[in-house]
């Protein structure tokens, strides 16, 4: 992909094909739950100070699969607010069973 990305939209399309491998998204599914998982447990038992810990779990698991299962950049470097944003998106569409359509209509144009 050449330039910048102007609108989400276009970043979406991007973001899918960045993640078109299954387990690159089951890897962000696993570092985003666990990142999450602790976020809860950090504001629950008032230990606020270990808050930086959810974002390097979730991001740990998320680099990982970039690197070395797609063995591309991690959108969060050039656009890290609509990567973050995207990740949710993500999982929200893999648990509503979407995702696999989203794949096909942005890299198979179905």
């Amino acid at each position: 992909m050449s330039g910048r990305i102007n609108n989400y939209s276009e970043f979406w399309d991007f973001y899918v094909r960045e993640h078109s491998k299954p387990l690159t998204r089951l890897l962000h599914f696993i570092g985003t739950t666990l990142g999450l998982a602790l976020l809860v447990w950090f504001v629950a038992t008032g230990r606020w100070y270990f808050f930086p810990l959810f974002l390097v779990v979730g991001y740990a698991f998320a680099w990982f699969a970039h690197f070395v299962v797609e063995k591309n950049r991690p959108a969060t470097f050039q656009y890290p607010f609509w990567s973050f944003i995207s990740d949710f998106r993500m999982i929200w569409f893999m648990l509503t069973g979407r995702m696999g359509r989203e794949v096909d209509r942005v890299i198979r144009g179905m």
